[in-house]
């Protein structure tokens, strides 16, 4: 395949009518294009706001093999890539002027695009993020189950979603989401669109946090699951995702997805107690650029060629079980 099939626009419901079935094809796996460019569709710019996001999708013999989003803060979104296609998008984007600041994709693609993308423009990369990706399969109730119960969240409880949200962000290290949480930008995280669980006491107290996308495209992903430090270890965990991925499949998810951290034995280990398979790995790598830093602009992902220093933003999608 050439360049050529590589096929962009700015347009994303032209883009969701073309890649659509494509994306909803395997929801597991896509299930950060979907959500991401549903986000997107959503919240689209007006026409004094930022540049649109970038949307491209491999085509040939008139099926759709892969597709990529490049976001305006330069976040580029990859599905699968067949072999030898990341060396051709690589060189298409650069001829483009289209220089994302980070690429997240399954673990072969991603680590393939970071290192056609440094041969390419000279970028160095560095990996930031790895992940493991878990379908849930049959759902199994925890053993032993703590006493208590599950509760959807209201708007009374705004306050303290809020404060664990950040709370977990401080954990995982994700400052990107602190700063919008600090200047009071919620909406604008990507916890804003999330439907809360709390796992409760019996007295009524939150113990447990679980959140959930809109199911889209038949998938629905569990992100993030925290519990406070103080309270972990008592099964709280498992019991508030057992009840957000019940409510899941009640809402009509065919494929329910979550992110594990491959380094936390113990969130991985009762994910699968509760019936969650493991089904790939997943990667982030960011790019570091060579001009000063503070000489170059950053507007849809692009970056003119003397200007190459984009800002790096952290992309976490850890879920905190333990």
């Amino acid at each position: 395949m050439l360049p050529d099939d590589w096929h962009l626009t700015q347009d994303v419901d032209d883009f969701l009518v073309r890649a659509g079935d494509f994306l909803r094809s395997r929801p597991a796996l896509h299930n950060t294009p979907l959500t991401d460019i549903e986000k997107l569709r959503i919240r689209r710019p007006d026409a004094h706001g930022p540049v649109t996001a970038v949307f491209g999708r491999l085509e040939s013999g008139g099926e759709v093999h892969a597709v990529f989003y490049l976001t305006s803060r330069g976040r580029l979104g990859l599905t699968p890539l067949p072999v030898g296609q990341t060396d051709a998008l690589a060189a298409h984007l650069a001829v483009l002027g289209h220089w994302p600041a980070n690429v997240i994709a399954d673990h072969e693609t991603a680590t393939a695009f970071a290192d056609s993308w440094q041969r390419h423009t000279g970028a160095a990369p560095a990996l930031f993020w790895r992940t493991h990706l878990y379908r849930l399969g049959t759902l199994v109730p925890t053993q032993p189950h703590p006493e208590g119960r599950g509760r959807r969240t209201g708007g009374t409880d705004r306050e303290h979603v809020v404060r664990w949200c950040r709370e977990f962000c401080v954990d995982v290290g994700e400052q990107s989401s602190i700063d919008l949480i600090d200047a009071g930008s919620w909406d604008d995280s990507r916890f804003g669109d999330r439907h809360f669980t709390f796992w409760e006491t019996p007295d009524g107290t939150p113990v447990s946090m679980a959140a959930a996308t809109s199911v889209i495209g038949g998938m629905l992903r569990i992100d993030p699951v925290y519990t406070p430090a103080h309270l972990r270890g008592r099964g709280y965990a498992g019991a508030v995702t057992v009840e957000a991925s019940r409510a899941a499949l009640a809402a009509g998810a065919t494929d329910v997805v979550l992110f594990t951290d491959p380094d936390n034995p113990t969130s991985n280990a009762l994910y699968q107690r509760i019936g969650y398979v493991h089904i790939a790995d997943f990667a982030g790598y960011k790019f570091s650029y060579g001009a000063p830093q503070g000489c170059g602009s950053v507007r849809a992902g692009r970056v003119a060629p003397a200007d190459r220093k984009m800002t790096s933003m952290t992309i976490n999608r850890k879920v905190h079980a333990e």
